[in-house]
């Protein structure tokens, strides 16, 4: 029989953890909150870059509580690791001792995360781990997700992608030495609109900006459309 205990999701507000969110709902798991790491000083979703009231829309969207780990810019592994542990612990005691992950294929990742999570007595869990990421990206998009590229590394992808909508014509047009899903880190992305969420997240693209090697591109919250104006 299939665990139904509560779990915490680990949200970066990008493509693959808003596919776990849907693929955990989709089981009948007992989703309790979304836990995301936040860069001090800097006020947005470590290495995505993304704005924390995009990131609180998104948890009101997907009707869950957010849990935020702040950590410092160019945080240590061990200052990471005991801040985390701290959140965890924190969760544990409130009745949650699974944590699932979005990712999909890198057994260090996988490794690590659940080495440490079981140095606490939890377990991890991966929904998405193993499926072909070709299928993913496209599945993703005909299942009405829509998403922008926030984050690109120039070492393995052109600087013009960053701020890109994560559709078909992206997809054809990555080359192929890039996993669709930006798996290795590639790119990283933010999720608007998608069946997981109770309404979209209107954004605007504001400064694309090159710091600490990655393009990111900043967005702003956008004034929800009136049906006047969708009419």
């Amino acid at each position: 029989m299939e665990d139904l205990s509560p779990v915490a999701l680990s949200w970066s507000g990008g493509k693959d953890s808003a596919m776990a969110l849907g693929a955990l709902r989709e089981r009948g798991q007992d989703v309790r909150c979304l836990l995301t790491t936040v860069t001090e000083g800097f006020e947005r979703i470590s290495m995505h870059g993304v704005r924390r009231d995009l990131l609180q829309r998104q948890a009101d969207a997907a009707g869950l509580p957010l849990v935020e780990v702040r950590i410092p810019r160019e945080c240590p592994n061990e200052v990471y690791e005991a801040r985390m542990g701290q959140a965890v612990r924190s969760l544990a005691v409130d009745g949650v001792h699974r944590f699932a992950f979005g990712d999909l294929f890198l057994e260090d990742v996988r490794e690590y995360r659940v080495s440490r999570l079981a140095k606490e007595g939890l377990q991890a869990i991966f929904p998405l781990w193993g499926e072909d990421t070709t299928q993913l990206a496209r599945s993703f998009i005909d299942r009405g997700f829509r998403a922008i590229l926030v984050t690109v590394d120039p070492r393995q992808l052109a600087a013009d992608f960053v701020g890109r909508e994560y559709d078909h014509a992206l997809l054809r047009d990555l080359p192929s030495s890039v996993d669709p899903c930006g798996e290795r880190g590639e790119f990283h992305s933010f999720v608007w609109e998608g069946p997981v969420f109770s309404r979209p997240i209107p954004v605007q693209r504001g400064a694309a900006v090159l710091r600490d090697g990655f393009w990111f591109q900043d967005l702003v919250a956008a004034p929800a459309r009136s049906a006047d104006q969708e009419g």
